[in-house]
C-alpha cells in the first residue's frame, strides 16, 4: 500500500492485528497466483494497483464521498439495481467475500454446513476485517436462497439495523415480474428516504448510462476472450470482473476499455497467454468473489485457459443492457425491473434460460469443455448441474462437476481431477 491507513481502520473499529495478518496472506497469494503469470497485458497494472489498495485508497474515497453527503450502499447480488443507487448520488459497493475467514465466529450464529459465501461475509464482519461493511449506510440483500435470506436476519442484528432485503420471485411468470417491479419501486423509495434526494429523470438517465457503459466494456472484454490464442488469462479477466463490483464505475470503465484496446493489438499480432490450440474452458455456476481464485489458478496452471464465466461474477452481471429509452420515471422503473429479470440465476424454476446461456457462451467463446462449479451447500447450483451436464452432452462437450469451498485443503484433489479432465478434452468424455 502507498500509505499507512491504520488510523482509518482503527476509526472503522477493525481488528488491526488480524487485519494485518489477512493482508499479508492475501498479498502473498496474489503474488503467487497473479504476478507470477507470464506475458500479462500492461493494462492489468491498474487492477494490480486496485488490489494493492483494496482496503486502502478505495475506502478512503468512500469515506470522503460520505463526508460530501453521499450514501454508501453495500450489496450482495447482481439483482440490486445499481442505476437507482447512482441516481441518488450513492456509492455502490459489492460485499461478497471469497475467503475462509472468521468461520469460528460465524458458526456461533449460523450452522457449520452453511455455504462458504454466507459464512465468509458473516465472518469478515464478526472478525473485524471488512472496512466496506463498516462504511455502509445501507446493506441490500435479496432472497435468492434460503440460507442468505435467513442469514440476513442475523446480519441485520450484528450491523445494527443496516439490512434491507429485496424479494426475488421464484418464477419469471407475470406474477413474478409484477412482484419484482413492486420491489424495484419500493427500493427506489428506500433510497430516496435514506439519501433525502428525489430521483429525477435526468439523474436516472445518467446513472443508467454509466452502468450500461460499464456493461459494454465488460462485454467487449468477454468477446476478446473468444480469440485463439486468448489475449488475456481467465485469472486476469476474473479479476477485472471482481473489481467491477467496488471500483468507481466511470474510472473502471475507462481502464477496462484501455485494457481492451491493448488486447485488440495482441489479437492482431497473434499474442496470447497460452499456445494456440490450448484447451479452452467455460466455468459455469456459483459466483467467485475476491479472493476466490482457486479454480482458475488450477485450470490455467495445468495448461488450459478459462475463456468465460457463466456466473454472477461474470456474464450474468453484464450480459443484458438496460433499455435507456424511457420518458417517465415509472417507465424507467419498469424497464429496470425487466432488465434485471433477464439475469438467469439458479434460484428460478424452471430455469431453461440459464441452460441456453451456457450453450450460447460455449459456442461464442469456442469452449472445448465445461466445468460446473458449485460452492458446497449451494443447493440450487448443485442440483442444476444435472441439467447443465445434459447441455454439454448435447453439444458433445466434456463436462466436469466440481463442488468445493474456499479452503485450500482440496487443492491436490481438484488438480488431479482437472488434469484428468483436460486429458479428456477432444475425446468427448464426461467426468
Amino acid at each position: 500500500m502507498s500509505k499507512d491507513y491504520k488510523k482509518m481502520w482503527e476509526d472503522l473499529e477493525m481488528n488491526l492485528d488480524a487485519h494485518d495478518g489477512l493482508m499479508a496472506v492475501l498479498s502473498d497469494a496474489y503474488k503467487n497466483i497473479y504476478v507470477s503469470q507470464k506475458n500479462r497485458p500492461e493494462g492489468m497494472k491498474y487492477f494490480d494497483f486496485v488490489i494493492s489498495e483494496v482496503h486502502g485508497l478505495r475506502i478512503e474515497e468512500i469515506i470522503e464521498a460520505k463526508k460530501q453527503g453521499r450514501k454508501a450502499i453495500g450489496t450482495f447480488c447482481v439483482y440490486v439495481p445499481e442505476e437507482l443507487i447512482l441516481a441518488v448520488d450513492g456509492v455502490c459497493i459489492g460485499l461478497c467475500a471469497g475467503a475462509e475467514v472468521g468461520s469460528d465466529e460465524a458458526e456461533k450464529y449460523i450452522p457449520r454446513n452453511t455455504c462458504a459465501l454466507i459464512k465468509a461475509f458473516m465472518g469478515f464482519k464478526l472478525a473485524g476485517l471488512c472496512p466496506y461493511v463498516q462504511t455502509t449506510d445501507l446493506i441490500v440483500g435479496e432472497t435468492t436462497c434460503d440460507g442468505k435470506k435467513k442469514a440476513y436476519e442475523i446480519f441485520d442484528e450484528i450491523t445494527h439495523g443496516k439490512m434491507y432485503v429485496m424479494e426475488i420471485p421464484n418464477k419469471k411468470g407475470e406474477d413474478g415480474k409484477a412482484l419484482w417491479k413492486n420491489e424495484v419501486i419500493r427500493f427506489t423509495e428506500k433510497l430516496e428516504s435514506l439519501s433525502g434526494k428525489k430521483i429525477s429523470l435526468e439523474n436516472l438517465r445518467e446513472g443508467s448510462r454509466i452502468v450500461n457503459e460499464k456493461r459494454k466494456a465488460l462485454q467487449r472484454l468477454s468477446l476478446l476472450r473468444a480469440n485463439d490464442p486468448s489475449p488475456i488469462s481467465g485469472l486476469d479477466a476474473l479479476l477485472v470482473n471482481q473489481v467491477s463490483f467496488y471500483d468507481d464505475p466511470v474510472r473502471f470503465t475507462l481502464k477496462v476499455n484501455e485494457l481492451c484496446n491493448e488486447l485488440d493489438e495482441r489479437v492482431k499480432s497473434g499474442t496470447g497467454v497460452t499456445e494456440k490450440g490450448s484447451p479452452r474452458i467455460l466455468i459455469s455456476g456459483s459466483p467467485m468473489a475476491i479472493p476466490n481464485w482457486k479454480l482458475h489458478a488450477i485450470i490455467e496452471g495445468s495448461g488450459a485457459v478459462v475463456v468465460g464465466e457463466e456466473s454472477c461474477v461474470g456474464e450474468r452481471n453484464f450480459r443484458t443492457l438496460l433499455d435507456e429509452d424511457f420518458s417517465s420515471l415509472l417507465q424507467a422503473k419498469t424497464k429496470i425491473a425487466d432488465r434485471y429479470m433477464t439475469i438467469n440465476c439458479a434460484c428460478f424454476t424452471p430455469n431453461e434460460e440459464r441452460l441456453h446461456d451456457i450453450e450460447d457462451m460455449s459456442k461464442k467463446l469456442k469452449a472445448d469443455g465445461i466445468i460446473h462449479y458449485a460452492i458446497q451447500f449451494c443447493t440450487p447450483y448443485m442440483v442444476e448441474a444435472y441439467k447443465a451436464k445434459k447441455v454439454a452432452e448435447n453439444m458433445g462437450l466434456p463436462f466436469l462437476r466440481i463442488e468445493t469451498d474456499y479452503s485450500m485443503e482440496d487443492m491436490g484433489q481438484l488438480k488431479t481431477r482437472i488434469d484428468a479432465f483436460l486429458e479428456m478434452i477432444g475425446k468427448g468424455v464426461n467426468a
